[in-house]
């Protein structure tokens, strides 16, 4: 009886001392901890922190009390004190992987998978980035569902992706504004600086609540992006030990906000006024905007200028103009609000570039490409340095609607016998090159035929159902914007899909590389695909009679279809993509790819990472 008192008194005690020594990185950014409801965490924390004894027989396990210990700050703290005493030691090295290794060769070309894991869970929607100091040096990312619900997954490699290791990012330990951490990452981004530091970020989510957060973490150089640690140097030299506090651009939690589709990009170019800066542009729902249409989407941008540790308040970026005549949601009749899909590139100058999807059009499936930027010299983080948009083309969003038996998602826009999402509003990119032109690539189906059922339904469509690549270019900083040219038009492509486009220009401008998903090797009709890559010598030219192509799968990826693979039908990622690695200097060498395959191991169609060098594959 006198133990069991003594047990309940000090439990009670521990309600009332918890609460003075629970402490949160995250009160920097307005969050609270979350108080620590559980008698039995309350007791251990009181035993770690030397106030109390601990008052059972059996002790809590140590992943459990570690857990507790870094959610309430007191390893946060240990580590900041530590750090202000003396240096951390070095470093381990990083160079070798382990894990579910596969690679196809066929002739020259190799397909490297990039995600480690053995599981049969979904990873898409990928993106590289090489490192400018160390040509060896990559990152990739991608969503990754390996431990349940979606999460970002981040790759690196040190030896040019012969072999690659992978990891899920430390943002699981950050507490949303309802204070509690978050369920699921999704749309991976990662961006190097000139100095080899690498960033990642990703927008995180409760499933059934309303916050949602878009976080960023750091890779000092030279870890190169083996793993990620907080971007606050609060810690000092201890830095690396610290997840929290992220880097967070944006934390919501009201009913009608969501944040979705982001990027982040740094200035790489060492002479640029604005070198190191890091920057992310984002797509921010609003559902209740009270004017207009009632909803709107606009794009947002925000900046780092200390290393990604603290962001500027949000920004609206995507302006108003003329050529946005209907469905605004705000008071303005001409906001181009109703947006997806930015894609954000910086000049050697150190001037913004960015383009994106609008659908602030009258007509169902006609659609347009904006483009807006901000000059180096002005404060990019206030909205009125930005230019309006200026329109780059009309796009033919006209593929039928789910659902379909081929796993097509009700209420979304496929490419028959695909069942996979296609939405042409996140398959645009942008890039410059050295002199400041500029180079758009995306996707779009106008040139489909009355069999595909062009806005009707996927489930009765007959393919070929043709879906091609094209780009427009400008030469003035993109106050205007050259025709189209359709890359997938002529023999040997014809009426067959090209989608998903990923794309880089040379930075001398000889050269734009653009990669994409292709039916034309004989799969229009079965729903397999291959990946391209077309190089466009001169693009500014747009010749067709300049144009090369290669095939990059050693053999096509399976359709993959609720009946061999239910888990995953119906998605293949929003992006697949295309860099330059920096053999030749910052975004001057070859091209390096990463896409969604569905060549599973072990004969499963499933969906897995790879990558491909296509002209260097070694060191």
């Amino acid at each position: 009886m006198r133990a069991r008192v003594r047990l309940v008194v000090a439990l009670a005690i521990t309600a009332t001392m918890v609460g003075a020594v629970v402490f949160s990185a995250n009160a920097r950014n307005g969050v609270r901890a979350p108080h620590v409801k559980n008698k039995v965490l309350r007791a251990a924390l009181r035993a770690e922190l030397g106030v109390a004894k601990w008052p059972f027989r059996a002790h809590l396990s140590g992943g459990t009390t570690y857990a507790l210990l870094q959610g309430t700050g007191v390893i946060d703290r240990r580590v900041v004190a530590a750090g202000a005493k003396g240096a951390a030691p070095a470093l381990p090295p990083a160079t070798n992987t382990q894990g579910c290794q596969r690679t196809f060769t066929n002739g020259s070309i190799t397909n490297v998978r990039v995600n480690q894991d053995c599981s049969r869970r979904r990873q898409a929607e990928e993106t590289i980035v090489a490192n400018p100091l160390n040509s060896l040096n990559l990152v990739a990312g991608q969503n990754d569902s390996r431990i349940g619900f979606n999460h970002c997954g981040y790759d690196w490699t040190f030896n040019h992706g012969v072999q690659w290791g992978d990891q899920l990012p430390p943002f699981w330990q950050f507490p949303g504004t309802d204070g509690h951490t978050f369920d699921a990452c999704s749309d991976p981004t990662a961006t190097f600086d000139a100095s080899g530091n690498a960033y990642i970020g990703g927008i995180l989510f409760d499933v059934f609540a309303n916050p949602n957060a878009f976080l960023v973490e750091k890779s000092n150089a030279p870890i190169g992006g083996a793993f990620y640690h907080t971007p606050s140097t609060a810690a000092g030299p201890f830095q690396t030990y610290l997840d929290n506090p992220p880097g967070v651009v944006a934390n919501d939690d009201g009913t009608c906000i969501f944040n979705d589709k982001e990027f982040i990009v740094a200035d790489a170019h060492p002479a640029s006024s604005k070198a190191n800066n890091v920057y992310a542009t984002w797509t921010r729902f609003n559902a209740c905007t009270g004017a207009g249409v009632g909803g709107d989407s606009p794009i947002f941008f925000s900046q780092s200028t200390d290393g990604g540790a603290t962001w500027s308040a949000a920004a609206e970026i995507s302006g108003a103009s003329p050529d946005c005549t209907a469905f605004s949601g705000q008071v303005n009749p001409n906001a181009c609000d109703q947006d997806q899909g930015s894609f954000p590139v910086v000049g050697t100058d150190g001037n913004i570039y960015v383009s994106f999807f609008n659908g602030n059009t009258p007509d169902l499936g006609i659609n347009q490409v904006l483009f807006v930027k901000c000059l180096a010299g002005l404060d990019c983080s206030s909205s009125g340095n930005w230019t309006g948009p200026v329109k780059v083309s009309t796009t033919f969003d006209l593929m039928p609607f789910g659902p379909s038996p081929q796993g097509c998602p009700s209420g979304r826009q496929c490419i028959p016998p695909n069942g996979y999402r296609t939405p042409d509003e996140t398959f645009i990119s942008i890039s410059v090159d050295n002199a400041n032109n500029l180079y758009t690539v995306f996707s779009d189906s106008r040139n489909i035929s009355s069999n595909c059922n062009p806005l009707g339904s996927a489930a009765t469509a007959v393919p070929p159902c043709d879906q091609d690549v094209l780009y427009a270019t400008s030469t003035n900083g993109g106050a205007t914007w050259s025709p189209v040219t359709n890359l997938t038009a002529v023999a040997p492509y014809g009426q067959t899909a090209q989608w998903q486009p990923g794309s880089q220009v040379k930075a001398d401008g000889t050269f734009l590389d653009v990669a994409f998903y292709d039916r034309h090797y004989g799969c229009e009709f079965s729903g397999c695909n291959d990946i391209t890559w077309l190089r466009i010598a001169s693009p500014l030219a747009h010749s067709l009679g300049s144009v090369t192509a290669t095939r990059i799968t050693t053999g096509s990826m399976p359709n993959l279809v609720p009946g061999n693979n239910p888990a995953q039908a119906g998605f293949l990622g929003d992006y697949m993509w295309l860099a330059h690695d920096s053999r030749g200097g910052y975004q001057n060498g070859q091209p390096i790819i990463v896409w969604a395959d569905t060549r599973g191991l072990n004969g499963t169609v499933e969906e897995d990472v790879y990558y491909s060098s296509p002209v260097q594959r070694e060191p």
